[in-house]
């Protein structure tokens, strides 16, 4: 069955003998049985005068980088049948380009249209000699329609099998342990500061339970009046502007009744 070419170019002038010599680089060799549909100056057009899905090889050869544009590669997967394949033939008058650069480009140009197995030819050149530069690049349609829609197999049920190879070294965790790890930890020994009813600051005192007992002393407070002070009147927390003259906690900062009175670390130091 004979293939449908279209072959396409920006230029005025498209001989078949170029065409057919692209066909040929495709690797088809009997190229005398094609009959190729030419389109010149097709950077005019908007459309390609085709119908959707009936080409089987697509061919766009141009002497210049910009073309084909992205509509124009919008009409070639259009036009193209599920699987048809698409040619890009470069033939430039100018050595100023970087061909593995052109290349690559167009390489992923034909990815992002959604072209596959898109890849470079050696390519000679096909309209004149005056062209200095030849390359190309080749896709292919996927065999797939828009919209199509296939089942999916369903992965029979199966346990999942583990194996476990005996003679593998595995360490042992506990080994991973030192004679310190394992010794139990020695709490440090309780002092009269924090147990007994009376709560005294024991000899060695450190933890400055000593020094707010002597500064209590010296106030003539005991610890219970400072650890939940009370107040009669109700004012003795404001502070000394509110407490009567017979105030016990005439001296002492402004506090809230029924919790701890906090004494700074200076509190009773002579300014001086």
């Amino acid at each position: 069955m004979q293939s449908a070419v279209l072959a396409f170019t920006e230029d005025k002038l498209l001989p078949v003998s170029a065409v057919l010599n692209a066909i040929r680089d495709l690797g088809n060799e009997a190229v005398e049985q094609y009959d190729p549909q030419i389109i010149t100056q097709a950077s005019s057009l908007s459309q390609l005068p085709v119908e959707s899905s009936s080409v089987d090889i697509v061919i766009s050869i141009s002497s210049s980088l910009e073309f084909p544009g992205d509509q124009m590669f919008e009409e070639i997967s259009r036009v193209l049948k599920p699987g048809g394949t698409i040619l890009i033939h470069k033939n430039l008058k100018s050595d100023k380009s970087d061909s593995d650069k052109e290349i690559s480009a167009l390489e992923r140009k034909l990815l992002l249209v959604g072209f596959l197995e898109a890849q470079r030819l050696q390519l000679k050149p096909l309209v004149s000699a005056e062209v200095v530069q030849s390359f190309g690049v080749k896709g292919k349609k996927p065999s797939w329609k828009i919209g199509s829609s296939f089942a999916i197999k369903k992965a029979p049920k199966s346990l999942l099998k583990l194996q476990v190879d005996d003679d593998s070294d595995l360490i042992d965790e506990d080994s991973l342990l030192t004679e310190e790890d394992l010794k139990k930890p020695q709490l440090p020994p309780v002092g009269d500061c924090e147990v007994g009813s009376t709560r005294k600051a024991c000899r060695n005192c450190t933890c400055g339970r000593a020094e707010a007992e002597e500064k209590v002393e010296k106030l003539g407070l005991t610890m219970d009046q400072l650890n939940n002070p009370q107040s009669a009147c109700g004012s003795c927390g404001l502070g000394d502007a509110f407490r009567c003259s017979t105030c016990p906690y005439k001296g002492l900062p402004p506090f809230k009744l029924g919790e701890k009175v906090t004494l700074s670390g200076n509190f009773l130091s002579a300014d001086i």
